[in-house]
């Protein structure tokens, strides 16, 4: 039980830091994180996307290098 709720605080200060850096809702990252643990991963990672598509634009071209 200690482990779950360890990797449950550890998944929430994780999603924290990530949210603040793309510029997202924290607290909403953190608390559900929280919750479901490292589950959120998945979800993070197509609103993050969704999140940058609309910051830069759907049909704009980026290139990294």
């Amino acid at each position: 039980m200690l482990v779950l709720i360890s990797i449950s605080l550890l998944s929430s200060v994780f999603f924290y830091v990530e949210a603040v850096k793309w510029g997202m809702d924290a607290k909403y990252w953190a608390v559900l994180a929280l919750v479901i643990g490292p589950f959120v991963f998945p979800m993070f990672g197509i609103a993050r996307h969704i999140h940058w598509r609309r910051a830069v634009g759907f049909n704009n071209l980026m290139v990294e290098a």
